[in-house]
Order: structure tokens, then C-alpha cells, then sequence
């Protein structure tokens, strides 16, 4: 199995979705996946790893497109950017330093400026968290490892609602293998945070 290299001055928290719709709605350990990213979180900050919060929204009037076919309910505003359901969940700690992103579709770096934030930080190894595991998250661990990204994918920080005919833990256990295969390295919370807290210091401030 891989073993990226931690770095905490080329690395970056990517946060995904941790929005009312997904940790009150269809993830049933919603709540014990953000905090366990909050957690994570303050560690990266303390470390100087910048932590971005992706959120899936639509600009108003904006045309959802095929997902509004699979998914009617888009249609009716539900990732509308000021309704309750596409806003962050207040559990969720934001500090002031972190950067926040609006992804239009699943993963987070198609037709965002994600890719340019972290080039511009020197970032070339992303820690991913979020809901849904098997949709957004994973989408996103794609995204990076096709632009040349290393990525370290958090079992634990992770969760999805399943899909119909398979259970959530073997939707959890299909996406993590696959990611594992070809485009992540797997961890969980507790690995990470020891990994960056035994990580070198940031010798100099990122740019």
C-alpha cells in the first residue's frame, strides 16, 4: 500500500459538503463525522495546513442540467445557495483563515478555482473529509489525482447515506476500496492527526 509523505507546508484540508441537506438528512453518523473533522481541523490549523469548506451549491437561475433530471429535487432550489438545506451545518467550526469554495457539481474542482488556490500555496497533497463518501468525496479524490494531487481519503471522516440495494457499509466499504486501488491513500482521523502532529514544522509562511 502507498505511503504519501506528510508534509504539512504542501498540504491542505479539503472539507466536502458538510452541509444541513447531507449531516442532517441522509448520513445517519452525520454529526460524528463533523466532529471528527473539527477535530482534524484544528490540528491542521495549528500545523499551518490551510482547511478548505466546499459546499454544493447552484447560482440562482442557473440551469441544474442533467442532475436536475436524476435529481428533481434541485430543481425545487434544494442547493440554492441561501436556502437552509445547501448551507453549512452549524456544527461544523469555521475559523476565520479557512477558505470557503462552492463547488456547482459533485467534485470540487470542476469549475471551481480550487486547483489555482492550492498551486498557489505550494499545495500538493489534499486530506479529504465530507458526505457523501461514494458521491461528492470520492468525485473529488478523482479530480485530484488526475491533476497530479496525492491524497490522503479519511475512512472515519467520511460517510455516506448507501444506495438502494446495498447497505451504507458496503457502499462505505466499495467506495475505500476502489479509492485505495487507484487514486488515495486511506486513513483514518486519529492516523492523520498523528502523522501531521509527528510531522517537521513549517519552516517558512505559506504564500
Amino acid at each position: 500500500m502507498v505511503q504519501f509523505s506528510v508534509l504539512p507546508d504542501r498540504m491542505a484540508l479539503v472539507n466536502v459538503d458538510i452541509q444541513n441537506c447531507f449531516v442532517e438528512g441522509s448520513a445517519p453518523d452525520g454529526m460524528a463525522v463533523v466532529e471528527r473533522v473539527n477535530r482534524l481541523a484544528q490540528v491542521c490549523r495549528a500545523a499551518g495546513i490551510p482547511v478548505f469548506h466546499a459546499r454544493h451549491t447552484l447560482p440562482e437561475g442557473a440551469d441544474p442540467g442533467v442532475l436536475g433530471e436524476i435529481l428533481p429535487i434541485v430543481r425545487d432550489g434544494f442547493l440554492d445557495p441561501d436556502s437552509h438545506t445547501a448551507a453549512f451545518h452549524e456544527s461544523l467550526v469555521r475559523d476565520p483563515r479557512d477558505i470557503l469554495l462552492e463547488k456547482p457539481h459533485f467534485g470540487a474542482f470542476h469549475d471551481t478555482d480550487l486547483e489555482m488556490q492550492l498551486r498557489a500555496r505550494g499545495v500538493d497533497t489534499i486530506i479529504i473529509t465530507g458526505i457523501e463518501t461514494n458521491v461528492c468525496c470520492e468525485t473529488t479524490a478523482r479530480e485530484a489525482m488526475v491533476r497530479g494531487f496525492r491524497v490522503f481519503f479519511l475512512s472515519d471522516g467520511t460517510t455516506t447515506g448507501g444506495v438502494p440495494g446495498l447497505s451504507r457499509d458496503e457502499v462505505q466499504r466499495a467506495s475505500l476500496a476502489t479509492l485505495g486501488m487507484c487514486f488515495a491513500q486511506i486513513a483514518t482521523v486519529d492516523e492523520m492527526i498523528s502523522w501531521i502532529s509527528g510531522a517537521p514544522a513549517i519552516t517558512e509562511p505559506q504564500t
